[in-house]
């Protein structure tokens, strides 16, 4: 194959672009490049965290079913305690579930969608 894929972008559904690009502008330390009352784009290292409005969205219940999560994230961090610190201060909350602590610390963004930071990504 001559053409190269790769990841370019993941959009997350949300009621508020606005509120969500500023949640993961600064967990990211990164700048909205876009927005609109529909739709906010970060970009960052290689590939662009964009966020789009559903005007129906409703946040998944995890860990209980009744709204599933159709995608989180799994951030890479170097010190646990110092991520979900960061994580809290940009507008984060702690899942009350936890099921591997030591290793990955859950935490759901203002739009209620659930993500996990980790020191067990490499580089």
């Amino acid at each position: 194959m001559s053409a190269s894929i790769r990841i370019g972008a993941v959009s997350l559904d949300c009621a508020d672009p606005r509120e969500l690009a500023g949640f993961y502008a600064r967990l990211f330390g990164a700048e909205i490049t876009y927005e609109t009352d529909d739709f906010a784009a970060i970009r960052l290292d290689h590939i662009w965290l964009s966020m789009v409005k559903i005007d129906s969205y409703t946040p998944p219940t995890w860990p209980a079913d009744t709204i599933p999560k159709q995608v989180h994230l799994d951030l890479a961090v170097t010190d646990l305690i110092e991520g979900e610190r960061n994580a809290i201060a940009s507008g984060a909350t702690r899942m009350s579930v936890q099921p591997n602590p030591e290793h990955w610390i859950v935490l759901r963004d203002p739009a209620g969608h659930p993500f996990c930071i980790t020191t067990l990504i490499p580089d």
